[in-house]
């Protein structure tokens, strides 16, 4: 798993490839930036946002259960200490009980992205040669 960021004319636009799909990222105007695309922390949302419904979906396809069409919303703050907060609404139009929801909510809280985002993850960094690097 790989992702290769690119620099492109617009300011702070960047061009990013991951397994096969690109897209744009900025910042929005506020900040300096075009609005060319979601921002790092719009991606940080919709990364935990994608394995919430799909961990889900994946968990109420192996109950047997109809979960309908599923929207979560999901919002970011910053406390004082400026440390991310993100609090997730879930909403499923299926025929779920309490304690359905009950169990759902136990496995939200430990999607991979989540525990990625909460336990937090080693990142190193290094100097690399531009002639000889590639994804």
């Amino acid at each position: 798993m790989a992702a290769v960021i690119t620099s492109t004319p617009i300011h702070y636009a960047h061009s990013v490839t991951v397994n096969g799909h690109a897209l744009v990222v900025d910042e929005p105007d506020k900040l300096g930036g075009k609005n060319a695309g979601p921002a790092p922390f719009d991606l940080y949302l919709a990364s935990l946002a994608a394995c919430t419904a799909i961990t889900l979906r994946m968990y109420a396809e192996r109950k047997g259960w109809e979960l309908g069409e599923f929207r979560a919303v999901l919002r970011l703050h910053f406390g004082d200490d400026g440390r991310p907060n993100v609090h997730r609404t879930l909403h499923a139009d299926g025929p779920l009980d309490d304690a359905q929801w009950a169990r759902l909510l136990e496995v939200v809280a430990n999607t991979p992205v989540t525990k990625a985002m909460r336990d937090g993850a080693t990142i190193t960094s290094s100097r690399g040669d531009a002639a000889k690097e590639s994804a």
